[in-house]
């Protein structure tokens, strides 16, 4: 991988669920982070520095960042179903990494699955603990949609955003009713 494409651009955007920090590398969408106040934001740019090995970049206006901006609001806005971005998977590998990408392509806008049952298709039924784990390291949330991996009982599960952001996910999805207030 070249220093270009290894080199990360960030911005910061609003969404419906806060404040969202997203990283791009040459390569595509290499990281979304919630709650992306200051105290987080630094957090996260150092852990990014460290990942890379370069230091990322605030760039207002990247064309990196435009398209993965312009899903993102039409996600939200509930027009969008499916993200079709170029997706950087260096911040993951191994199991983690198939896990995610089984999500990704596996389970679909408006759906849920079980820990459990996205261990089977990667084939390793009895992985549901390690699923998990996946999810809480997934670096591309929302676009990889770990907020759709639920516990097999319908419990909703852990979530690295936070239970609430996990709740309003999946009710713009339409899996569980609006809140009232």
């Amino acid at each position: 991988m070249n220093s270009d494409e290894q080199s990360a651009e960030w911005s910061v955007v609003p969404s419906d669920i806060g404040p969202l920090l997203l990283a791009a590398t040459g390569t595509g969408l290499v990281s979304v982070i919630f709650h992306a106040g200051p105290p987080v934001r630094e957090k996260a740019l150092g852990q990014l520095r460290t990942r890379l090995g370069a230091e990322p970049v605030q760039t207002p206006g990247s064309a990196r960042l435009a398209e993965p901006i312009r899903q993102l609001a039409a996600y939200f806005a509930g027009g969008l179903k499916e993200f079709t971005l170029p997706l950087d998977w260096s911040l993951t590998s191994g199991f983690h990494r198939e896990v995610l990408r089984e999500l990704a392509s596996g389970v679909p806008y408006g759906t849920v699955v079980g820990y459990g049952d996205l261990a089977a298709r990667v084939g390793q039924p009895g992985a549901a603990q390690a699923v998990g784990a996946a999810m809480g390291s997934n670096p591309l949330p929302v676009v990889v949609p770990c907020h759709r991996v639920v516990e097999s009982d319908g419990g909703l599960g852990g979530f690295g955003g936070g239970l609430e952001t996990k709740r309003q996910l999946l009710a713009l999805e339409g899996v569980l009713p609006q809140p009232l207030f």
